[in-house]
């Protein structure tokens, strides 16, 4: 962590997962501690900590920005991990280009500014 300057993550609720059918995997994973434990660290080390809205992260191509009908869609296509944009031509990893995406919207928010608590 020391030698990044902010660290953004998709602003997952885990109350809301637990109510969903996946929510044994959320409850095992433990999303809410990583977060509160990244934040903890991050704040410690005077790096920018910011959630970000995930919102379409996984369906959006993180190359051409738009939502082609070839990208999977909410949770009935979990099971498809890889895509092609059908706009574009790039292959995507789901998790690789969700965090893409998610790491663009943390720079957007960078560039307007993040208010001072």
């Amino acid at each position: 962590m020391n030698n990044h300057a902010a660290i953004f993550v998709g602003d997952v609720s885990s109350k809301k997962l637990v109510k969903t059918k996946m929510a044994k995997s959320v409850l095992d994973a433990g999303w809410f501690m990583l977060k509160t434990q990244l934040e903890y660290k991050a704040i410690a080390r005077s790096v920018v900590f910011e959630a970000v809205n995930e919102a379409y992260s996984t369906q959006v191509c993180s190359c051409c920005g738009c939502i082609p009908a070839s990208s999977p869609k909410g949770r009935a296509d979990l099971e498809i991990r890889e895509w092609i944009c059908c706009e574009c031509g790039t292959a995507h990893d789901r998790d690789v280009n969700a965090a893409k995406n998610i790491l663009a919207a943390g720079h957007r928010r960078l560039a307007v500014g993040i208010p001072v608590l």
